[in-house]
């Protein structure tokens, strides 16, 4: 493409002197046959085309973010580059979802680099038609789009994406790998040339430390140019992070921690460079160098640090969900993380699909709201293809799955916007406030500290303390003590079995004071095994329909109905519905059947006879009851008893009141217990709590209490057998560990007290490091490895004190010897 200038509606203006011009778009120097549009030059086509977009598509406050906040698009591929993306196994392959009008895919772009990026590509909706949704995970540099396949293709996207300068990294090989790759060659270089210079300088400088006197040497002039030539690219290439980060602060009003750090820099600088260049001294480049390098260094560690805790929190802590896997025709529950592509596996009523799977049912109803947000279900036949997060809404379905199941994405989906809560708990909010007036206060006390010693010593020594106090003080630790403290926490809790979904669920559980309890499969076991009395006579052939329809959902007694009849054959199902907390109803091999409570199964009767138990109808005629014996959990009386010192107890269930006297033996005097609660009940009786200033903890099975789970302040779900996940529930909790629910609550409020602690520590480091910098008893170099000192004090804090605590407390057995 040849390179002319190019006109504009309102007219072209000629451009002036070329000589030192930059492209408006990516700030790379323009060659010297100008692209323009007006006043704006760009340095080739693809930059022009870029800005003409974003002008047509009133986009433009991109450029207000950030000083050319784009990407050179030199070199860039050609549109027919993407054109094996039109390729359905491709599609496959890459899609996290699909589904007629809607479809879900994560793209791994390493040059988001700055607001402007992420304003850019949360708008893209408005650059292309279809394009519904986009997210940013600025940390992970990954973008989660959604769109209308009808309205724009895959390869059309990406195209968009690379026009735009925010080309994908696609490797088809690599999609089964669970981390991102990231792209630091950048920061990598940056740190290199700062440690090469840093060291160099230091060697330079070896007269001065020796204390040589400047007759002695007549290099010493000499080898203050090299230091000069040497700290050049220090200055202006590894310290360039830390001047745009705090430009774009300013430019959005914002003093952030970067705006002290660069005006240190600047000084400490400044004053070395007149130094030499006036023969009135050696300057202070070696303490230029070894601050950059120290702050690169820190910032290094942190992000390391930050990673490796968000790796571990997203693919190998504990997940617990389990499902049931067919194999040579026996059935068995296994935990999500042992199936592969191959395997068959059944899903009952509202039940997660764990992967993508192909549907082997003649017929399936799947409800998507766990991934798009909408409830309504979608008709799927048998060869379709299932999304993994889909639920199933009706009877048993059989698949076979066709990818490994990816608990990152799963974790994702959790985290979805429509069942998410609050995160933004008081601890952080307080913390956020002191951030934001940390940077005013830091510079107020420098500058006023600097204006002293001007007038009491010299502009040497203001200097000095003026950039020792920009460096020495850190909002830095401030900021990491919630995140990694918490962070470590959520990570020990999950391997002891209790998974949440983000930090924010520790502060909450924190404040508790009423904790409600469900009871079927929350009190008492979900085991199928556990003792079921069958009352009626019943054929083979009944006790094969009945099977069936208690087959199709996931209820606690519906799965011991079904264990003890052992039905010798599963029949066909049709019209099935499940109520909660009354029952199930459906047609079996042609037969109306009903299974559940006696107002359930009896609708049309006014007859009351004894109600305890679940009935069973074939055809409108009442053909069994089963009564299970209730087995309650292990530990269950110490459990409530521990708990009942700290809060108040509740229970909530649907089931009618045969128990009561059972269980006013577990429970307080005087505890409420309220019996055959429909859902509705449930929340509503959650919300009265709430009302009164109570702080509720929900306990339940996920079944038939998601509005109370999600109501609630801290929903937990527990988890037994089943794939019974529920995604407004703010934990999943192992069924196993349900004894130890105490311990968990007592060790939140212990995290919490962690956080406070290192909060003091690192006020207190900043008061201390304030007090001796004003003071001129601290260099800036010293100050500038104090500063990440700080922040890799208060992240070994916060590791080792939660590890410590959770020994102490009985959470763990041992030290963990991956920390």
């Amino acid at each position: 493409m040849s390179r002319t200038s190019s006109t504009s509606t309102e007219g072209q203006t000629v451009p002036p002197e070329t000589g030192a011009l930059t492209c408006y778009h990516c700030g790379d120097r323009c060659p010297d046959a100008l692209i323009f549009i007006e006043d704006k030059h760009f340095c080739c086509e693809g930059c022009k085309l870029v800005y003409e977009i974003l002008q047509q598509n009133d986009l433009c406050t991109y450029y207000d973010i950030e000083q050319h906040p784009g990407i050179q698009l030199k070199g860039r591929k050609d549109a027919e580059a993407f054109a094996y993306l039109d390729n359905p196994d491709i599609q496959q392959k890459l899609l996290d979802f699909a589904d007629g009008d809607v479809v879900r895919v994560t793209f791994f772009v390493p040059k988001i680099h700055c607001a402007s990026c992420i304003w850019l590509l949360e708008n893209l909706y408005k650059l292309r038609e279809g394009v519904l949704q986009s997210r940013v995970d600025f940390l992970r540099k990954e973008v989660y789009l959604t769109f209308k396949p009808d309205a724009v293709s895959l390869r059309e996207l990406v195209n968009l994406l690379s026009t735009i300068g925010y080309e994908p990294e696609i490797h088809l090989d690599d999609l089964g790998k669970k981390s991102p790759k990231r792209n630091n060659k950048a920061f990598y270089f940056r740190l290199g040339v700062a440690g090469f210079c840093f060291g160099n300088i230091m060697l330079l400088s070896f007269p001065e430390y020796l204390g040589l006197r400047p007759d002695e040497t007549i290099f010493r002039q000499f080898f203050g140019y090299l230091n000069i030539l040497l700290a050049l690219p220090v200055a202006f290439y590894s310290a360039s992070v830390f001047f745009v980060s705090a430009w774009q602060g300013l430019r959005q009003r914002y003093l952030n921690i970067d705006v002290p750090v660069s005006l240190g820099i600047i000084v400490l600088f400044s004053r070395s460079l007149f130094e030499i260049l006036a023969h009135t001294g050696s300057g202070y480049m070696d303490s230029l160098a070894g601050l950059v390098f120290f702050l690169l260094a820190g910032r290094w560690f942190q992000n390391k640090t930050y990673d490796r805790l968000s790796f571990e929190r997203d693919y190998t802590a504990y997940f617990p969900v389990s499902t049931t896997r067919k194999a040579a025709g026996q059935e068995e529950s296994v935990a999500i993380t042992d199936l592969s592509p191959g395997d068959t596996i059944v899903v009952r009523n509202q039940e997660l699909v764990p992967a993508d799977a192909l549907l082997l049912s003649e017929e399936a109803q799947i409800d998507y709201s766990f991934v798009t947000g909408e409830s309504e279900p979608v008709r799927k036949v048998a060869g379709d293809l299932i999304y993994a997060g889909g639920r199933q809404v009706g009877q048993a379905i059989e698949l076979t799955l066709v990818k490994e199941v990816s608990q990152s994405y799963l974790t994702q989906l959790w985290n979805h916007t429509v069942f998410d809560k609050d995160q933004q708990q008081g601890m952080h909010r307080f913390i956020d406030r002191i951030g934001r007036r940390f940077t005013f206060a830091i510079l107020t006390v420098g500058f006023l500290a600097g204006l002293y010693w001007w007038w009491a010593d010299s502009p040497g020594m203001a200097a000095n303390v003026f950039t020792a106090v920009l460096i020495v003080a850190c909002p830095c630790a401030l900021a990491l003590t919630e995140p990694i403290t918490l962070g470590n926490a959520m990570r020990i809790l999950g391997r002891a079995h209790l998974y949440l979904k983000h930090t924010g669920v520790i502060e909450r559980m924190s404040r508790i004071t009423h904790a409600v309890f469900d009871k079927t499969g929350t009190l008492t076991h979900k085991n199928p095994d556990s003792k079921l009395r069958v009352e009626g006579q019943l054929d083979p052939r009944t006790r094969d329909l009945i099977a069936t329809l208690a087959r199709q959902s996931s209820h606690p007694v519906s799965r011991a109905v079904e264990a003890a009849l052992a039905a010798s054959d599963h029949l066909s199902v049709s019209d099935f519905q499940e109520v909660p907390g009354a029952g199930l109803s459906g047609m079996v091999d042609g037969h109306a059947l009903r299974l559940g409570r006696w107002d359930f199964v009896h609708e049309e009767t006014s007859e009351q006879p004894d109600q305890k138990g679940t009935w069973a109808s074939v055809d409108g005629k009442t053909v069994a009851r089963f009564v299970l014996d209730t087995e309650y959990r292990e530990g269950l009386q110490p459990l409530l008893k521990s708990l009942s010192r700290r809060m108040k107890l509740s229970l909530v269930s649907g089931d009618n009141d045969r128990e009561r006297e059972a269980l006013a033996a577990f429970f307080p005097a005087g505890s409420p217990m309220r019996f055959q609660q429909a859902p509705a009940d449930k929340l509503a009786y959650v919300a009265s709590l709430q009302a009164t200033g109570e702080k509720v903890l929900m306990a339940g099975d996920g079944l038939n209490d998601a509005g109370a789970l999600q109501g609630a302040d801290v929903g937990i779900a527990l988890s037994e057998n089943v794939d019974t996940f529920s995604p407004a529930c703010d934990a999943i909790l192992d069924a196993q560990a349900f004894s130890r629910l105490d311990q968990f609550l007592t060790y939140a409020r212990t995290s919490m007290n962690l956080v406070r602690a290192g909060l003091f520590i690192s006020l207190a480091y900043n008061l201390v490091g304030l007090s001796i910098a004003i003071q001129g008893l601290l260099s800036p170099v010293i100050a500038a490895i104090l500063m990440p000192l700080s922040s890799v004090t208060i992240v070994m804090f916060g590791v080792l004190a939660t590890e410590w605590t959770a020994l102490r407390q009985g959470l763990r057995s041992q030290p963990d010897s991956k920390t």
